[in-house]
């Protein structure tokens, strides 16, 4: 049976129910095979998304803007310099004026107070499209990514290789939801928010999956049927680069690293790499990555989610 999601907000994957996961990605499968069919898709044709900036982008901004171009709408581009949230601005007030011009709203921002505040006062649907907590739209995509690749989601063996982010919190959250066995492998000291993965290993025992946070990353990758990894830093931690390099480089996805894991694993990277630090050309570029079809699942997963809660 369809759940109706009009109105929902997206803050965090740990907000949807299972149900309401697998039918973002049903409709991303629909929405991707008739785009490639070259059906029209006017879904959501009069809308309009406004989309809130802190961050440069280039996967976030492209794939929300062609999205909804491409179900029939359109998207406003409101960068930096545009609003300065919380300076020139009072976030709630910002979150309210903009809800009676849009349909939607989609912020990328470095403070995830800044989208709940959002959420908080918006009386339109607010879409996280990242901040420092989370990043949910990138992890539908994975998802839709592994199930495209593997056929299925539940009971695979997922390994995490790199920082405890936003990227590795979503992916806890998105995990235990959907039935995947996720291993992290984080340095000391960078491991996840301890909450989010005491929270997520509720849902997962609850299904009889597991998520685990441990510190060696062949441990991690042995039997895996997916490797992930992200930058060792991450926009805003900049100032800590030279000590993460040296933290992080055991912890690189290199080919020796892979050929622990299962020979047909599949390798995924949110973008953008750092060639040479947490992952080596060969793998990228190699027979197992799919990074590829990973940005590309962005735009496909973030329209099934605009058509679903616009």
């Amino acid at each position: 049976m369809a759940i109706n999601m009009k109105g929902k907000n997206l803050i965090s994957l740990d907000d949807l129910s299972s149900e309401e996961i697998a039918q973002i990605l049903e409709t991303a499968e629909i929405i991707k095979l008739r785009y490639y069919a070259g059906e029209s898709q006017p879904i959501l044709q009069g809308k309009i998304l406004g989309m809130i900036f802190q961050k440069p982008s280039l996967r976030t901004r492209m794939s929300f803007e062609i999205g909804m171009l491409q179900l029939g709408g359109e998207a406003i581009y409101l960068g930096p310099e545009d609003i300065k949230l919380g300076e020139r601005e009072a976030t709630k007030d910002i979150a309210r004026v903009i809800a009676r011009y849009v349909n939607g709203i989609m912020a990328r921002t470095f403070s995830h107070d800044i989208i709940l505040e959002l959420a908080k006062y918006s009386s339109v649907p607010v879409i996280n499209g990242l901040s420092d907590l989370s990043h949910p739209c990138q992890v539908l995509g994975d998802l839709l990514t592994i199930k495209e690749k593997k056929g299925r989601l539940a009971g695979l063996k997922l390994a995490y290789i790199g920082d405890g982010n936003n990227v590795a919190h979503s992916l806890i959250f998105g995990s235990a939801k959907v039935g995947l066995n996720l291993v992290l492998a984080t340095p000391p000291g960078y491991k996840p928010k301890g909450e989010i993965v005491k929270k997520a290993q509720i849902d997962a025992q609850k299904i009889g999956t597991k998520i685990e946070v441990i510190h060696n990353p062949e441990e991690a990758v042995e039997g895996a049927d997916i490797i992930y990894t992200d930058v060792w830093t991450s926009m805003g931690f900049e100032g800590e680069r030279d000590i993460r390099k040296k933290s992080f480089r055991p912890y690189q996805v290199n080919q020796d690293l892979i050929s622990k894991a299962k020979e047909e694993v599949i390798i995924l990277h949110c973008l953008p790499a750092h060639r040479g630090e947490e992952i080596t050309d060969e793998v990228i570029d190699g027979p197992n990555s799919v990074v590829v079809d990973q940005a590309e699942n962005r735009l496909h997963a973030q329209k099934a989610v605009l058509a679903l809660l616009l």
